[in-house]
């Protein structure tokens, strides 16, 4: 696979999202730039503790500071197959939606919003105010598909693990580089009632002509 993609991962809870998307791209054979900011930092010591920080660093990434605007991926000459932020804090999804590009990960999707390629962004907030519903639109209208990080509790998860991976896997396949990998659903008890209901086949009736 020649794909590259760029991961950013900003302030808002669920950076174990992103973690997971970076491996997970990592295991399809893409080329993953990372961008982490200040203030994701603070949230993956908070959420997965100084170890995980430090862990970050052996991720199978190529690692760009928040601050660096010289960075390939603040030109939209420098060629990828895709952006994800994951997940995206409304104070992100905001500057993308109003084009203020002031860290390199704003930048990097400013980038792929007029350079018409994907963009996947994991929005986490909740409950949601007008302010955010209008950004969500006008980022949606740009181009830019918006994925909050939604259990798919009909798949019955295990653990927090399942959750997470489930719904990485969605925003990887949202890109469109590789056959999808998150688990589908295949119509649970509807689909057993519907398989019982089904007439039973009949013989196959044979026409003789004389």
């Amino acid at each position: 696979m020649n794909a590259r993609v760029v991961v950013g991962i900003s302030g808002a809870s669920g950076s174990a999202i992103g973690v997971r998307i970076v491996q997970l791209l990592a295991e399809l054979g893409a080329s993953v730039d990372l961008v982490i900011s200040s203030a994701a930092e603070q949230t993956i010591v908070e959420e997965l503790g100084h170890q995980a920080l430090a862990a970050m660093n052996e991720l199978p990434a190529r690692r760009y500071s928040p601050f660096n605007m010289g960075a390939s991926i603040a030109s939209g000459s420098s060629r990828t197959s895709g952006m994800i932020v994951a997940p995206c804090s409304m104070r992100t999804l905001s500057a993308i939606a109003h084009s203020l590009s002031d860290n390199l990960l704003v930048r990097a999707a400013d980038v792929h919003l007029k350079e018409r390629r994907p963009l996947i962004l994991i929005a986490r907030e909740t409950p949601l105010h007008l302010g955010h519903l209008r950004a969500m639109t006008a980022v949606t209208e740009m181009g830019a598909i918006v994925m909050p990080p939604v259990p798919a509790f009909y798949l019955k998860p295990v653990g927090i693990g399942e959750i997470i991976d489930q719904i990485a896997r969605r925003a990887v396949d949202a890109l469109h580089i590789a056959p999808a990998t998150a688990r589908a659903w295949d119509g649970g008890l509807g689909a057993e009632k519907e398989k019982a209901r089904a007439p039973a086949s009949r013989p196959r009736q044979t026409v003789t002509v004389k």
